[in-house]
């Protein structure tokens, strides 16, 4: 079963204009996204899971990027939002830089493989520095939807 990434993040499930500043801030917002999009139970259950996720090790992975994960019991398969902040959030990255594009996902316990697989082609998606600079030039979420979309079908028929 192939993942699209422009299934799981429909326009509505993007946010282009971050207002957190460091990466506490940032998981607050974003889950609050997650859970007036997906209509989850509790908004208490998945910040504790995604910080207790990032107490492990950082998820800011490269570039800006970084993929915010956790799983609960709230869910089932793999659910997630984008952010996008302009000015940059402090967020004790790898690299030390400032974080501009996060994905933030929440997968159900008994997901494992699918939400490793998500992880995968997100990972393989940010690859690109053409789709980092596409989503940080957008606009509006519908232009970061478009550019999800260009850059995922150049990914899915390089693995055809």
């Amino acid at each position: 079963m192939s993942i699209l990434l422009r299934e799981l993040f429909t326009p509505a499930r993007i946010k282009v204009r971050v207002e957190a500043e460091d990466k506490d801030e940032v998981f607050e917002e974003l889950v609050d996204l997650l859970v007036t999009q997906y209509r989850l139970s509790s908004r208490d259950e998945v910040l504790d899971a995604i910080r207790r996720r990032e107490e492990k090790m950082s998820t800011g992975i490269k570039r800006g990027i970084a993929i915010p994960h956790a799983k609960t019991s709230l869910t089932k398969g793999v659910i997630g939002v984008i952010g996008i902040s302009r000015t940059g959030i402090d967020y004790q990255s790898l690299d030390g830089e400032p974080v501009h594009l996060l994905f933030l996902l929440v997968s159900g316990e008994a997901d494992a493989g699918l939400h490793l697989a998500v992880l995968k082609k997100i990972a393989l998606l940010v690859e690109s520095p053409d789709f980092y600079e596409a989503v940080l030039a957008a606009a509006d979420a519908e232009a970061v939807y478009k550019a999800l979309n260009r850059f995922e079908e150049i990914l899915d028929s390089q693995d055809a």
